[in-house]
């Protein structure tokens, strides 16, 4: 059970999961011939490993801020049950690796390069790059959840189409505004890291509003695929869950505390949920009228 809970933290497969349901989102409103159902196993295991192999490399690159938080300190580098040595990168490139073959041979070589881009986003563009340098650290890195879901519509069709690329842009919008409210809610850890979350390099004012605007563009962006055809159930699910978070981030604005920055933390993956679930759904129901 420790190995299971251990492998868990490790390639972030909670993560993992939201990602590779973004994939399954962005296969559903896409247009064209549904792919088999190995094929789309295949995209799913294939973005669980790539997503893996990029969180896992997170871990061990971040050892060091890792034992400075208390919400990290737990991880498996941080906290030492893992050592860290060179023959670990060679093993989440070996499983990205995998994966990209896996993406390619299920899902095409587009949506193969989609799941690479997520990885190397996150994996080296926010990780490496940006998380220790600037607040756009969060911004960027949120591409890594749209090339998901541009990965899943390539699976159907790899010629860019109108609702998959709105559903990207709204998974770019959705991530700043999640993790700044987790950073706002734990900012005395990423102060203490010197970590440049927006949250803790700006007065609250400013955090805020950029939360709440965000919020805002992503609610508004997500109507957008209704009138596309996405279908009831869809506008449903981004109508409500797009409320919902911009109310939260409303609140959070009037009065900035680490209690509504959880709530508005929550919120986030509330939206996001109604927002897949929504797409899925309309899929579902589109293929049985």
């Amino acid at each position: 059970m420790r190995a299971v809970t251990m492998a868990i933290s490790l390639l972030k497969l909670r993560i993992g999961v939201a990602i590779a349901a973004s994939a399954i989102a962005g296969a559903a409103v896409a247009h064209g011939p549904a792919p088999g159902a190995w094929q789309i196993a295949g995209l799913i295991i294939a973005v669980l490993g790539a997503s893996g192999a990029a969180g896992a490399f997170n871990h061990y690159y971040e050892r060091d801020l890792d034992r400075l938080m208390q919400r990290t300190r737990a991880r498996p580098f941080a906290s030492g049950r893992f050592k860290a040595s060179a023959w670990w990168p060679v093993g989440f490139l070996a499983l990205l690796a995998v994966s990209l073959a896996l993406a390619s041979l299920s899902a095409g070589h587009v949506a193969a390069g989609y799941v690479f881009l997520g990885a190397f986003t996150y994996g080296i563009v926010y990780t490496v790059w940006l998380k220790r340098r600037s607040t756009w650290n969060i911004v960027v890195g949120g591409l890594a959840g749209s090339f998901a879901v541009l990965a899943g519509a390539a699976a159907v069709d790899p010629s860019p189409q109108v609702i998959p690329t709105v559903l990207a842009v709204v998974l770019f919008l959705w991530t700043p505004p999640h993790f700044w409210s987790l950073a706002a809610a734990k900012g005395d850890d990423y102060a203490r890291a010197s970590v440049p979350m927006l949250p803790v390099v700006v007065p609250a004012r400013a955090w805020t509003r950029a939360i709440l605007g965000y919020a805002v563009l992503l609610a508004v962006a997500s109507l957008i695929p209704a009138w596309f055809g996405a279908g009831l159930i869809y506008s449903a699910g981004a109508a409500s869950g797009g409320g919902y978070f911009v109310w939260c981030s409303v609140r959070l604005y009037r009065e900035p505390s680490k209690a509504n920055a959880i709530r508005n933390f929550l919120a986030s993956l509330i939206q996001l949920s109604l927002l897949v679930g929504g797409a899925l759904l309309s899929s579902v129901a589109g293929m049985l009228t």
